[in-house]
């Protein structure tokens, strides 16, 4: 599938009927996603795969490593009514996707173990190192972990991995966020990120 067109077909998915700031609940813009996943796609780590999505939202992740032949799609999140959202979303799209209710911030939460993890944490604008379990539920289900992180984390993640995986691919590109929420003072703000590969070395997980 072309990228523009799982690009238009995940512009039909809805988002948050009632973000949650504190848990930085943005939507995902479809042009980011789509690229994000081909990216993923084109190393080899969707097609045929069995991939999780981390704090998946209303699913627009999770459907597109769907659509584009995921082997088996699973999407977490802590929101049951995001997760009620990304279950319409599915069935608009014709995919099939596992929802599961799970707050991975919680220690010894039961995440699946997967091929990939694919996942847009949040970029601790509200609450620092909101992106350390995200990381840390990752590297512990698969040896592939995808995330979309602010621009120049590479120095932080490298160092917070260290002896349990390296960073083998930094993709640069531009998240368009929309005013979501009452401290936005702009229509729209496009903030520079990096799509970031970090694969498992496996030393703590042996």
């Amino acid at each position: 599938m072309r990228i523009r067109h799982l690009e238009m077909m995940l512009e039909d998915c809805a988002g948050f009927s009632n973000p949650d700031a504190k848990s930085e609940q943005y939507a995902t813009p479809a042009v980011v996603a789509a690229r994000f996943l081909h990216e993923a796609d084109h190393m080899g780590d969707i097609r045929g795969m069995r991939v999780i999505d981390l704090g998946c939202g209303t699913g627009i992740l999770a459907c597109g490593a769907a659509l584009l032949g995921a082997g088996e799609v699973i999407g977490i999140d802590w929101d049951e009514a995001a997760l009620a959202v990304a279950r319409e979303n599915a069935a608009a799209l014709g995919v099939t996707v596992t929802f599961i209710e799970a707050d991975i911030s919680v220690p010894g939460a039961n995440i699946p173990p997967a091929d990939t993890v694919i996942m847009n944490p949040p970029f601790g604008a509200q609450r620092a190192h909101a992106d350390r379990p995200f990381i840390d539920a990752g590297l512990a289900s698969a040896d592939v972990v995808w995330g979309i992180f602010n621009s120049g984390s590479r120095p932080f993640l490298e160092s917070y991995v260290r002896r349990r995986a390296v960073i083998d691919t930094v993709i640069e590109a531009t998240f368009p966020i929309r005013r979501t929420f009452a401290h936005h003072t702009r229509d729209i703000v496009s903030i520079p990120v990096d799509f970031i590969r970090l694969v498992r070395n496996g030393e703590e997980y042996v």
